[in-house]
C-alpha cells in the first residue's frame, strides 16, 4: 500500500502539468445527461485517460464508508468541463509516473466546477453494479474497504466552491445509494493516515456533509 501522502506534496507538479496550455476535449464527447438522482460522471474514456500499467483488481465485496480528499493544488477560477478533463490526466500521470502506481489512485475527482471525472478504471462500471469494487490507492488502510473521492483544491483556509460541494454531496448520495452505505460514515483522509488532508475547512464541512447526503439518499437514513 502507499505511504500517506502530505497536504502539499502533488501541488507543484500538478500545477506544472495542468498549465502547459488549452487541453483538447478527450474522445467521446460530452457524458450522456444523468438521469433523475444520479450524478453525471466523466468516465475515463472521456477525459482521455491512458490505459493501466497493469491489472485493474476488482475486489468481491462492496465497500463499507467513503473517505474524502483534496488534491492539495491551486484554487483556480477555470471551472470548464475542459480544465477538469486535463486535472484527471495530471493527477493519473502524477500517479503513475511520479509515484510509480497501475493507475490514478482514488475512484472519483470533483472538480472546482463542480464536474465529476471517473479516476481508477472500472470504478464507474463497478458502482453502477452496486456489488464490488475497485482496489485503490487513495488511503492506507482502507484501498480494499473504502471509495476514495479527491476535491479539486486546497482547503485548509477557504471553503470548495458552492457547486463543487453540491456536486461532491451528490456523488456521495449516488455511492451511498449504490453500495447502501451510511452516509454519517463518510470520512477525511485524515480520520485514517496521519496527513492534513482534506484540509482543515473541508474537514470541518464533513458533519454538514453527511446531513446533506442523509437527505438526498433515496433510502433514508
Amino acid at each position: 500500500m502507499p505511504a500517506a501522502r502530505g497536504t502539499f506534496g502533488r501541488r507543484s507538479l500538478l500545477g506544472a502539468a495542468l498549465g502547459l496550455g488549452p487541453m483538447a476535449w478527450a474522445s467521446g464527447g460530452r457524458a450522456v445527461a444523468a438521469a433523475p438522482g444520479r450524478p453525471e460522471i466523466f468516465g475515463c474514456g472521456q477525459w482521455g485517460a491512458r490505459p493501466p500499467a497493469g491489472p485493474v483488481t476488482v475486489l468481491d465485496a462492496p465497500p463499507r464508508r467513503i473517505v474524502v480528499h483534496h488534491t492539495a493544488t491551486a484554487n483556480v477560477d477555470d471551472f470548464s468541463p475542459e480544465h477538469a478533463f486535463a486535472l484527471a490526466r495530471a493527477v493519473q500521470a502524477h500517479h503513475m509516473d511520479g509515484r510509480g502506481w497501475i493507475d490514478t489512485g482514488q475512484h472519483f475527482t470533483v472538480s472546482r466546477g463542480g464536474h465529476t471525472t471517473e479516476g481508477r478504471h472500472r470504478s464507474l462500471d463497478e458502482l453502477a453494479g452496486g456489488r464490488r469494487q475497485v482496489r485503490a490507492s487513495h488511503c492506507v488502510g482502507q484501498n480494499d474497504v473504502a471509495v476514495g473521492i479527491e476535491v479539486e483544491g486546497t482547503y485548509t483556509r477557504t471553503d470548495p466552491p458552492a457547486g463543487q460541494y453540491e456536486a461532491l454531496a451528490g456523488l456521495c448520495a449516488h455511492v451511498c445509494d449504490q453500495y447502501g452505505l451510511d452516509p454519517y460514515g463518510i470520512d477525511g483522509h485524515r480520520d485514517h493516515n496521519a496527513t492534513a488532508c482534506p484540509g482543515d475547512r473541508l474537514y470541518a464541512l464533513l458533519p454538514r456533509l453527511r446531513e446533506d447526503v442523509a437527505a438526498r439518499c433515496r433510502r433514508g437514513w
